[in-house]
């Protein structure tokens, strides 16, 4: 099924025809005439190295802020003349690297290069919608052009290693790494992550244009206890194998360079020192062959789980596969204890310096070190306009549109419009959570954007209307980074007043309200998902003005919108879109692109219906089918006495300008036999007046197993363009392959049987046939 995605995706998005779309593993993995070139290679380097040398390799402390010039005389200057470091990262600038570069290259005895590494998430200087709204434009194509574009910027500016993707599935939206992620869903995913490591590694890592990606958090690290952040993860390893690790294999498949182990406890052990994880599972059953890095002290944070003092875990890391040591420097000062005592072979630690040093082969850093270095790429090549133009399309494919009563979008190019809002006029936050390398005070705010694209047309007014929280030490917290709310430090009263004076001018209220930007991301978990309070009054208050409102929901999280999708007319998705937002989100309010965006997680009623998700599993006692889709009350059967069981946006939602009809689901076979495939078809037809292009969801149900099996599971999609009018057949191709789960022995294959098979818009709204395979 996976080439009708990416020709789907191109058939939509022309602006990429051009692009070069890898499907498949660099070709650094794969050569066996390059392999043997390799280890030869580095068979020989090591045979020149100390203990010392080697144990330096598997050191990666972060740069501080270095100063052209300052490398040589720093502290982490004199450990790299010594060898003893294998890399830096938070560093940026093409001058700053090549200084520090020509240390490790000139002063230290073997000459051997360091990689340069940096949180590149969604884009460089260019930004492109945070991950989780990237996975809502279920368009592979556009992903994959966002790594590629964020991999040029990066290595043009000397960095040449990303901690990303982050393929962390995740059904918690208290916890605030879902915006980094891409949601719910294994299938979905998994896709993503083949997307993004394409994007950065390209067919050919040793081009100065590819960059070493870096799959994490390996693993599980998206079902924190709680929500929250980096807490307690325990579940079965029947759930392990089924939902959470099918997007970290997918990425090694795609041939990913290295990984990040997670900062929780797999099976009682953390992450960061569990064998069975880091060797068992990823290079003996997975067969990766790259190296593990640590997330930013990692190994000393095992103290703290109550695994032993830095010694201790430092040799249960190195003993369980970790090949390299963020920051904390635990490998440097006591592996040659260890290996004194016997804790610790040398051999082990031989194995992962030459992990890394393949890595810097592969890279092409032995050939040139300095590749990575150019400063006329930099100013040619990064936050370019042509980069600045695809953001926009990227991010306007991401939006979802979750709400639009009596078509009140596209807005009309006339009359006047109040623009109201704590994130309307704020560019510092429209780059979202881990945009370390954006320049924020470049980005294009919406009332800015609203103004440039349409302004000669419509008269926009604008008021604040409220701060992002009433509290000040809330919205203090919320403000990190720099990215400032631009606090208003009138009373709310008094702040509200003046918007509802605004809006009573206007003939439509465009209300831009939601999260800040650092309310999501790492260490920002929340227990309380709606929308702060004092923006939700003042929703009430315009409410109360009887004009049209528009909500642009900006949000790193899925949130209880209940309140909001009753009181707004029209809501717009938008999540935190980037360096070109303003543009983007004008583009879709205005009809210039018709939204397409789909939900990659389930939106819930209320926080107490968390964790809610699509492909949950019937209990022995269901609500009853009459009741699924209603908040009627059965005793004994499963569900609330104050809440519905169903979740107030469906995973896969989103809503067209124009309106797509389904029709029935055909099969070529509905009593197919053993190793074969079959068809499932729909037609889909445009029924409105605008061009669109709608995602076409495909789900099954395996009726009776061996265990039980969740009510749903995506097993493919398309994004489908169609002209106002037209209709076209959607084809889907099912094999066994794709019926295929983990039994509890771990035992991966399909059962004959009955199976469902579903076609729909989304995840709750299907078409649906029912067909009996036998083996």
């Amino acid at each position: 099924m996976k080439k009708f995605i990416i020709l789907a995706a191109l058939a939509l998005s022309p602006y990429f025809l051009a692009q070069d779309i890898v499907t498949k593993p660099a070709q650094s993995f794969q050569s066996a005439q390059y392999q043997s070139k390799k280890k030869a290679f580095i068979d020989n380097l090591i045979a020149k190295m100390t203990l010392d040398e080697k144990i330096g390799q598997l050191n990666l402390p972060s740069s501080g802020d270095f100063t052209t010039g300052q490398a040589q005389s720093s502290d982490i200057g004199k450990k790299i003349e010594q060898g003893l470091v294998g890399g830096l990262f938070n560093i940026k600038g093409v001058d700053k690297i090549r200084d520090v570069q020509k240390v490790a290259v000139e002063k230290s005895r073997l000459k051997i290069p360091m990689i340069f590494g940096m949180d590149v998430i969604h884009g460089y200087e260019t930004t492109f919608p945070i991950p989780l709204g990237l996975a809502a434009s279920w368009d592979m194509n556009l992903i994959q052009r966002s790594a590629q574009i964020a991999a040029q910027e990066a290595t043009a500016d000397g960095i040449n290693w990303t901690f990303s993707p982050m393929v962390d599935i995740s059904r918690e939206p208290r916890w605030g790494r879902v915006a980094e992620g891409s949601g719910e869903d294994p299938y979905l995913g998994s896709e993503i992550a083949k997307a993004m490591v394409y994007g950065y590694q390209g067919n050919d890592l040793s081009k100065n244009n590819t960059m070493l990606a870096c799959v994490k958090h390996f693993a599980l690290y998206g079902a924190p206890e709680g929500g929250r952040d980096y807490n307690t993860v325990d579940m079965s390893h029947v759930q392990m194998y089924n939902t959470y690790f099918p997007p970290y294999k997918a990425a090694v498949d795609a041939g990913a360079g290295s990984v990040m182990a997670s900062f929780n406890e797999v099976d009682g052990i953390p992450a960061t020192g569990n064998k069975w994880l880091m060797t068992d599972v990823l290079r003996k059953q997975w067969n990766f062959k790259g190296f593990v890095v640590t997330d930013y002290t990692g190994i000393n944070e095992m103290t703290d789980h109550g695994m032993g003092d830095l010694q201790q875990v430092s040799a249960l890391a190195m003993n369980a596969g970790i090949d390299m040591d963020m920051v904390g420097e635990g490998f440097l000062k006591t592996l040659k204890q260890s290996i004194s005592e016997g804790k610790v072979s040398e051999q082990t630690v031989t194995d992962a310096a030459r992990r890394i040093l393949e890595a810097k082969y592969d890279l092409g850093l032995f050939d040139d070190p300095y590749k990575y270095t150019d400063s006329k790429r930099a100013q040619k090549e990064v936050f370019s306009p042509k980069h600045l133009e695809a953001a926009k399309t990227i991010a306007s494919n991401s939006m979802v549109l979750m709400k639009n009563d009596k078509q009140v979008l596209p807005l009309k190019k006339s009359g006047t419009v109040a623009v109201i809002g704590p994130l309307a006029d704020n560019a510092m936050n429209m780059t979202g959570t881990w945009s370390v390398a954006a320049k924020h005070a470049n980005s294009i705010s919406l009332l800015r954007g609203l103004k440039e694209t349409v302004g000669k047309d419509v008269n926009f007014i604008f008021a604040k209307g409220s701060n992002v929280y009433e509290s000040e030490m809330m919205e203090q917290r919320a403000a990190m980074f720099n990215k400032t709310t631009d606090r208003d430090n009138r009373p709310a009263d008094q702040i509200r007043k003046e918007a509802v004076d605004v809006a009573s001018k206007a003939d439509v209220i465009v209300l831009a309200i939601g999260e800040s930007a650092e309310m999501s991301g790492e260490s920002s978990s929340r227990t309380d998902i709606t929308i702060p309070e004092t923006q939700r009054e003042l929703l009430r208050e315009l409410k109360k003005t009887g004009k049209p409102i528009v909500l642009v929901l900006f949000t790193g999280r899925p949130l209880v919108l209940t309140e909001e999708s009753q009181l707004a007319d029209a809501i717009l998705n938008v999540w935190f879109p980037g360096s070109m937002a303003g543009y983007a989100v004008s583009d879709v309010l205005y009809g210039k692109v018709n939204p397409s965006g789909k939900l990659p997680m389930t939106f819930p009623r209320s926080v107490g219906q968390v964790p809610i998700y699509y492909n949950a599993k019937n209990t022995g006692r269901p609500l009853s089918t009459e009741n699924t889709d209603k908040c009627n009350f059965e005793k004994f059967r499963s569900n609330y006495l104050d809440e519905c069981n169903t979740p107030l946006y469906p995973f896969g939602y989103g809503l067209s300008y124009t309106n797509f009809g389904y029709s029935d689901v055909s099969v070529t076979n509905a009593k197919p036999s053993g190793n074969t495939s079959i068809e499932a078809n729909v037609t889909l037809t445009n029924n409105g007046k605008y061009d669109g292009a709608e995602v076409v969801q495909l789900y099954v149900r395996d009726l009776v197993g061996s265990n039980t099996r969740p009510v749903k599971e995506l097993k493919g999609f398309q994004k489908v363009y169609l002209k106002a009018g037209e209709s076209k057949k959607v084809t889907f191709k099912i094999s066994p392959e794709d019926l295929k789960f983990y039994n509890n022995q771990l035992k991966y294959d399909w059962e004959a049987g009955d199976f469902d098979i579903m076609i729909g818009t989304d995840s709750h709204n299907v078409k649906t046939t029912r067909i009996n395979w036998s083996k």
